[in-house]
């Protein structure tokens, strides 16, 4: 089994799900009768969950402050109303250096940043897990939505299209993948492209795209056979709704 150190920002997706029927007579807005609520893990977390389904023994470092990404939801339709967000009005304290020491490198066969730029990955402590993970032969896959990712040398960097749009500043060297919704997924300056699906919800399908990648480079050590296989997994993922975590007959039947 390998085992990989899962660093990133977390919240909590909070669905809040009821029946809509009519307009509130206070303001031209709907009124949701509420029915139930769901609480799925989001961002690093929804990472961490589909790198587990694929058998990876994960260890994570993440915020302890919570972030709720709370929605309201029609049942019937599946027509989001309104998303609130708490917990973001001031930046998350930053992952400390006695917490980046105390990881055994050495045990590790791939680190994972999952970067939302919410705080807790800063510079000072990218440049540590960098230099530990170099030193000890370990692969560094990012997710990160930071303009400036000069810092991720000799990283494997999966962003989206609009993400790699705003980006300034590209390091010198490194693996860059960005993935390009129905159209697949570009790197080395070849795309490879994806079968075209209904697409209900892209909620985590990034998260879906990077744990795939993860678990088949560490299997192959092939960015061909990685891009492809991710691409396949963000696409069962966008046709379910919010955010998503594989099961083991999803992958059983992908691999097949």
């Amino acid at each position: 089994m390998f085992n990989v150190l899962l660093v990133g920002d977390a919240c909590i997706d909070v669905y809040h799900y009821g029946h809509c029927d009519r307009l509130s007579p206070e303001a031209p807005v709907p009124v949701l009768k509420h029915n139930h609520t769901e609480n799925r893990d989001g961002m690093c977390l929804n990472v961490r969950n589909n790198l587990i389904a694929f058998n990876l023994s994960v260890s994570s470092l993440t915020n302890k402050k919570i972030i709720r990404k709370e929605r309201f939801v029609d049942l019937k339709t599946k027509q989001h109303l309104l998303r609130t967000d708490f917990g973001e009005n001031l930046r998350l304290d930053p992952c400390t250096k006695s917490q980046l020491e105390r990881i055994k490198f050495s045990d590790l066969d791939a680190v994972v940043i999952s970067d939302y730029n919410k705080g807790f990955i800063d510079d000072n402590n990218i440049k540590i897990i960098l230099s530990k993970a170099k030193a000890n032969n370990v692969s560094v896959f990012v997710d990160s939505k930071k303009t400036d990712l000069s810092i991720f040398e000799d990283c494997i960097i999966k962003i989206n299209q609009i993400e790699y749009d705003k980006a300034k500043v590209f390091p010198d060297n490194c693996q860059l993948i960005v993935t390009k919704g129905d159209e697949g997924a570009l790197w080395n300056n070849k795309i490879f492209p994806t079968q075209r699906c209904d697409v209900f919800d892209v909620c985590g399908a990034g998260d879906t795209f990077m744990a795939a990648l993860v678990f088949e480079y560490l299997h192959t050590k092939c960015f061909e056979k990685s891009i492809d296989f991710a691409n396949k997994c963000a696409r069962l993922a966008v046709q379910k709704f919010g955010t998503y975590t594989l099961t083991k007959k999803d992958i059983d039947d992908l691999r097949i």
